[in-house]
């Protein structure tokens, strides 16, 4: 088992540098282009997360923007209670500031991949699906792309990180109630995959329907909590805020490796988190209905702030009172502990109930990104009934699997879904900006901004998004 971490460990050391470069790079020229999209329409953003669904052709209430948005339940789980506990007890204080970096940068990146996911969408039995591969088949005309993305994502999601769900929930469960061994483990992954297993053969409905319920009010518990040891420590703050910019920075090193350790462990843990410019939330946000793709675009990058810059820089906060061990894995029980510290004991259990429903709807979500890919690959139920029992197995997997191995391959199975997604974004990125043109032109003009094809013929390869009666009037905002 040694030996695999460390082989996988030493192919993410060397590829995670060029996915860093995609990353970083496009995310700065997404910035630029759009002139800070992801900081001057924030107003925007609040509007769109609450508004109502469109009705389909056929009648049918669509997926509302926030219920989308909701599916990718990866954004609030173990990524930013778990990945954050890892990314600290290895990168040191400064990978929190990375994270924070990546989560401003990456949020254009959001904005595109998302608005491009709306605009080449297509129509199912449920409404709508799409992502990346979706827009590399449409969009740039390159079926074969989007085949090796479907692959990777369904690989990536459906399997590696479904049993890095698990694994979480066994290190929190294990350090509430104290078990150790592989029986107790196994026993926690019968029960999740039998609840899984209940719920992903009920399609995207109810899989938008059990998130939209959960993982607002677990957040919020956590977040509530969170907020609370912030406040009885505010003295704290600003001793926080400086131990992170200085470890950011090398100046002062807490872990072997200094500035290279945080940055890396930084931007791999915050991708993980956001999941901006890793292909997956764009898979989530075609499955609304909404008047605009860029509404959803900028409904996703918010979803980036929210994640990384709230809800994991509250974990962050938590941990750092602790005064943690640095240099070795600390996963859950990381968390759990400094929480404790701060507030009492039962915050191990409220922690572990809290990582069991944020994880369990992340492997509900993940399932999500599998299946839309799995169809766009063949319409063979057969195949998808086939999917579901494999990720069933893997949830299972997982549950006994190695704590460092299931990290290091979710680092190199996302390293490689980020590149490919992020090679299709760069000659795709005119289209989403030509919609975002088409969006302020009408925001400008107080209308609410609706998008049909024919408003941009140049834009080829649109499936959806056709015309509607003229003579109904725009809807103006208020105000």
């Amino acid at each position: 088992m040694d030996a695999s971490v460390d082989a996988v460990t030493k192919v993410n050391d060397i590829y995670w540098y060029g996915v860093i470069v995609l990353l970083v790079g496009l995310g700065l020229y997404f910035t630029v282009w759009s002139r800070f999209v992801q900081i001057r329409l924030l107003p925007d953003m609040l509007r769109s997360v609450i508004e109502r669904a469109e009705t389909l052709p056929d009648g049918t209430k669509g997926i509302s923007a926030f219920r989308a948005f909701s599916i990718s339940a990866s954004r609030v789980g173990t990524g930013n209670i778990v990945g954050v506990g890892i990314a600290i007890s290895m990168g040191g204080p400064g990978a929190v500031f990375w994270m924070w970096a990546m989560a401003i940068i990456g949020a254009a990146t959001a904005f595109v991949e998302s608005t491009l996911a709306q605009v080449y969408k297509v129509r199912d039995r449920d409404g709508f699906r799409g992502g990346p591969a979706y827009y590399m088949q449409y969009g740039l005309r390159r079926r074969w792309m989007g085949v090796i993305f479907a692959v990777v994502i369904t690989l990536t999601y459906g399997f590696v990180f479904n049993a890095l769900q698990t694994n979480s929930i066994v290190d929190a469960a294990s350090t509430s109630i104290g078990f150790e061994g592989s029986g107790p483990a196994a026993l926690v992954g019968v029960v999740v995959a039998v609840l899984t297993a209940a719920v992903i053969f009920g399609g995207v409905r109810r899989i938008s329907g059990v998130t939209q319920i959960v993982v607002p009010l677990v957040a919020l518990a956590y977040i509530v909590l969170g907020l609370l040891v912030v406040a009885l420590n505010l003295g704290e703050v600003p001793r926080m805020f400086q131990l992170i910019v200085e470890n950011a920075f090398g100046f002062q090193e807490v872990v072997g490796g200094g500035f290279a350790a945080a940055f890396m462990h930084g931007i791999r843990r915050g991708l993980f988190s956001n999941e901006a410019g890793m292909g997956s939330a764009p898979n989530a946000a075609a499955t609304a209905a909404v008047s605009h793709p860029v509404k959803q675009g900028l409904v996703q990058s918010l979803g980036v702030y929210f994640d990384t810059l709230l809800v994991c820089s509250v974990t962050a906060f938590i941990i750092l009172l602790s005064n943690p061990e640095y240099g070795t894995t600390a996963g859950a029980s990381l968390t759990q502990n400094a929480l404790a510290a701060e507030l009492g004991g039962w915050t191990v259990h409220f922690l572990a109930v809290a990582i069991f429903f944020l994880a369990f709807t992340s492997v509900v979500g993940n399932y999500y990104y599998g299946e839309a890919n799995i169809e766009f690959l063949t319409g063979s139920r057969g195949v998808l009934q086939g999917f579901r029992v494999l990720v069933v197995v893997c949830v299972f997997a997982g549950a006994v699997g190695s704590l460092p191995l299931v990290w290091g391959l979710a680092d190199l199975f996302m390293g490689v879904m980020a590149t490919v997604n992020l090679i299709a974004l760069a000659p795709l990125s005119g289209v989403a900006f030509a919609l975002f043109t088409h969006y302020t032109r009408q925001r400008a003009q107080g209308i609410d901004p609706v998008f049909h094809r024919a408003d941009l013929p140049e834009v080829r390869g649109v499936q959806v998004w056709g015309s509607v009666d003229p003579k109904v009037p725009a809807k103006r905002l208020p105000g």
